[in-house]
């Protein structure tokens, strides 16, 4: 069915909308089974399967774009595979194979074309890959059979007010994952863990700034997204000015795959590409700041706050230039506006 489906594309917020299909495959007695479509959107799950008895848990998300030409372009499914492995490492779950992950995700796609955005709308066809753990278990341990599924669904911007400032509020008294937890894995619990901090920011229009876990001092994340900020570097006569693109170098932060493409064009653009430790006080020298991920590309930073020091770090309501430009540069990448020389697109 390809016929396009009847929706408001240019008002379409971040939440889920019902698609046609769902696809599935099944790991048992050591092997996955074939991707397989379906309709049905629920899942029959024993009632002391691991998956709800301990949170045996991981997800993923990434973007499908329609292009200016026309063709769309699926932004780095294979490095979307490779960490839905490394969070299964990290939870003792069988990791699904780079290949059955992109074919899985390949069949959503054209199963869902109708709900492909078309271009220009600032609209995208999101994927959220889940892997659940189904052995019907009381005692501790990982289980052994697992539930690959792949929603398919049209989303909007993930911030409301789109690619304009966000205002965030620094949280001290919440943490979002331990140092040698399971923050570098993209786990439900980790985002359940968020909630206390992120509903509170939410109700005064804010988002939410998590510090590292201990030493309370360090910026680990912002809300569901990596941090970034755009500080001057130190200037010689006659010389232009250069920037520096920062970002926080932790053990309990989720490797954004938009971090990695964001500092790999701001390296073609010039920047000095810098992660480390990034304390809060440092916040006074940054020009710009964003929080960056597959469903926010960039979140421009209007301010952020901190209320247990009374000081508030202002970034103003716009995007910066240098945010403006990685932003644009991204963007032409996905949906095919420049050459991608970094092989970052799947091309249907």
């Amino acid at each position: 069915m390809n016929d396009t489906a009847t929706i408001d594309w240019h008002n379409l917020g971040f939440h889920y909308t019902e698609t046609d299909y769902i696809v599935r495959c099944s790991y048992h007695d050591g092997q996955w089974s074939a991707p397989r479509a379906t309709r049905n959107k629920r899942i029959e799950l024993h009632v002391a399967a691991t998956c709800l008895q301990y949170g045996q848990q991981v997800f993923e998300g990434l973007k499908a774009f329609r292009g200016v030409d026309g063709k769309v372009r699926i932004f780095r499914m294979e490095e979307n595979a490779r960490r839905m492995q490394a969070s299964a490492k990290g939870l003792c779950m069988e990791g699904v194979p780079t290949d059955l992950f992109c074919d899985a995700i390949v069949l959503a796609l054209k199963k869902n074309l109708r709900y492909l955005p078309p271009y220009e709308t600032g609209a995208t066809l999101y994927f959220r890959p889940i892997l659940l753990s189904t052995t019907p278990r009381i005692s501790v341990g990982p289980g052994r059979a697992f539930e690959f599924i792949v929603i398919a669904t049209p989303i909007g911007p993930y911030f409301p007010v789109g690619f304009l400032g966000t205002p965030f509020i620094i949280n001290r008294h919440v943490d979002r994952a331990a140092p040698l937890g399971t923050g570098q894995f993209k786990v439900g619990g980790n985002y359940a863990s968020s909630f206390r901090a992120t509903e509170v920011a939410h109700a005064m229009g804010m988002s939410c700034v998590f510090l590292d876990a201990k030493h309370k001092r360090y910026i680990d994340e912002c809300g569901a997204a990596n941090f970034f900020g755009i500080k001057p570097l130190p200037k010689r006569d006659g010389e232009l000015q250069r920037y520096a693109y920062v970002t926080p170098k932790s053990t309990s932060i989720l490797p954004s795959i938009t971090n990695d493409s964001l500092m790999t064009l701001a390296r073609e653009q010039g920047l000095q590409v810098v992660r480390r430790h990034i304390p809060v006080e440092e916040l006074s020298a940054f020009t710009e700041c964003g929080a960056c991920g597959t469903a926010a590309v960039i979140a421009p930073i209007s301010r952020i706050i901190d209320p247990d020091n009374a000081t508030t770090y202002e970034f103003g309501t716009t995007p910066g230039t240098i945010s403006r430009q990685l932003y644009n540069a991204l963007q032409d990448i996905q949906y095919g506006r420049t050459t991608d020389k970094h092989h970052w697109c799947t091309v249907l």
